[in-house]
């Protein structure tokens, strides 16, 4: 199915979004200077919250274009 297909992708792209996120804070955490504190929430942090946003909007588009199901 195509919309299984996409569903994959959207979900693909906010695992490395994750992933990337949390190896730069995981590199961060190896610094011990000023810098590194807004490397880790800036950068890192966006990553993160980019990685949660595309997965939540990936969920929310493919129910809203699921069938809907009738009783009747």
């Amino acid at each position: 199915m195509p919309g299984a297909d996409l569903l994959k992708k959207r979900l693909r792209i906010a695992g490395c979004l994750l992933i990337v996120g949390l190896l730069i804070e995981a590199v961060c955490l190896l610094w011990a200077r000023p810098f590194a504190f807004v490397v880790f929430v800036a950068v890192g942090g966006l990553f993160l919250f980019a990685g949660a946003a595309v997965y939540l909007l990936a969920l929310v588009f493919d129910a809203s274009k699921a069938p809907s199901r009738t009783t009747g």
